[in-house]
């Protein structure tokens, strides 16, 4: 679903602690690298690293040959260049899995086209805005129970949004869409968020998390597997009857394909969506002004996500492969060799954005890549920005205040997101 990396990630409670639980030698990750990927400040605030890759200039090449691409200009221009795409190296592999006639099935946002096409263009049906939109008033009444709940169970103490709302809103909404019965949202939340901390590369994941990934994603694979057929026997009015009827089509889905998406989709989008909503609030407790300039704004909701979206963005970095010879900011990348475009640098890039450091909610939108861009722009994204829309608006009525100033965070490099977000929270008069 959320095409912003292939190696994104959910914000919880589980991550690499550090290098000794990676069994792979630290001084490897300063070699790939240009920053320290278990370094606690560059998590707390990875923007002060970006503005000195930036500042090095528009192409930085780390000393074991990786391409890193800091600035709003470069990102576009590859993510909209055809000579850059997924490719089939070992980071993208990884995700890929065997069908039963052991026949490789990559998940489609891996894909480069004309494989990415054919299968965006039947999952992309189910997310048109006239779809998403029609969601909108569930998404409302989602919200309103999950904040009762919380406040209820807290007893006057404080809750934690991550887990009253963030988290349980898209696994809810995702799983309705998809046609996830509800006795198994719960399951399926659990399920979604350790897919999504092993979406980072193996090679940053302890292994207890790689086996998490893969006994999930089996988990999902078969249980996608059974649901298929019973909507072959009798289709619903969900995303799950209408991919196995276009199974039926040239160039439909084959059945493991149709696994590998659903999992897909429910893993990923819940990935970007918690954090979206999780950053977003944040950020927004973190700004009191910029809260009360919403409040008086409740139309801007939707402009106020999007400069959430820009501020802290969900996906920091996207991985592309050179499929041809190429260059970037006149730099020349040979075919075969690495890109890392740095989504969270380029969203703070002083050459596009005035006062770039600063949440202003009232800044005119565009040119936002916090969805990604081109062929590969996260096809989930109405459904993400939905979810946050709602939920921003409703949260922001409420009177909250931070517990701590100072949350912790997952300790993951491609997406960013919070273990938890404690507030103190009582209805607005």
């Amino acid at each position: 679903m959320a095409e912003t990396s292939e190696t994104s990630a959910a914000a919880g409670d589980a991550g690499a602690e550090g290098t000794e639980d990676t069994g792979i030698d630290p001084a490897i990750f300063s070699q790939l690298l240009p920053f320290d990927p278990f370094d606690p400040a560059f998590h707390a605030d990875p923007y002060a690293v970006y503005r000195k890759i930036r500042e090095q200039g528009p192409v930085t090449r780390t000393p074991l040959g990786l391409v890193v691409v800091p600035g709003h200009a470069g990102v576009s221009a590859v993510l909209r260049d055809n000579r850059f795409g997924w490719g089939d190296g070992a980071t993208v592999a990884e995700h890929f899995s065997e069908a039963p006639d052991g026949t490789t099935v990559r998940p489609f946002i891996f894909m480069d086209p004309p494989d990415h096409t054919r299968i965006r263009g039947l999952v992309g049906q189910a997310f048109s805005a006239r779809r998403v939109d029609a969601l909108r008033a569930r998404a409302g009444e989602l919200v309103t129970e999950l904040i009762d709940k919380a406040v209820a169970a807290a007893d006057g103490g404080p809750v934690d949004l991550i887990d009253a709302v963030a988290h349980p809103l898209p696994a809810i909404l995702l799983g309705e869409l998809i046609g996830v019965p509800p006795e198994k949202h719960e399951r399926f939340r659990a399920l979604s968020t350790d897919i999504a901390h092993g979406l980072d590369p193996s090679l940053f994941l302890t292994p207890e998390e790689v086996t998490r990934r893969d006994s999930a994603r089996a988990e999902l694979y078969e249980y996608f597997g059974r649901l298929a057929e019973e909507r072959r026997a009798a289709p619903a009015g969900d995303l799950i009857s209408e991919l196995v009827t276009a199974e039926d089509t040239d160039g439909g889905l084959t059945g493991h394909e149709l696994v590998v998406t659903l999992t897909l989709l429910l893993s990923a989008g819940f990935a970007l969506t918690v954090n979206l909503i999780g950053n977003g609030m944040y950020a927004l407790l973190q700004h009191p002004g910029q809260l009360a300039w919403l409040r008086e704004h409740p139309e801007d909701v939707p402009a106020a996500v999007e400069e959430m979206l820009r501020y802290d963005p969900p996906g920091q970095m996207i991985s592309r492969v050179a499929l041809a010879d190429a260059e970037v900011e006149g730099v020349p990348v040979a075919a075969g060799e690495q890109v890392m475009l740095m989504i969270g640098a380029a969203s703070r890039d002083p050459e596009v954005y005035e006062d770039p450091d600063a949440l202003v909610l009232s800044r005119p939108a565009g040119r936002n890549l916090g969805f990604g861009l081109g062929v590969h722009f996260c096809v989930g994204a109405p459904i993400a920005r939905l979810a946050a829309q709602v939920a921003v608006a409703k949260l922001a009525a409420l009177d909250l205040e931070l517990e701590t100033a100072t949350p912790p965070r997952a300790p993951y490099i491609i997406t960013r997101g919070l273990r938890e977000l404690p507030v103190r929270l009582t209805a607005a008069d």
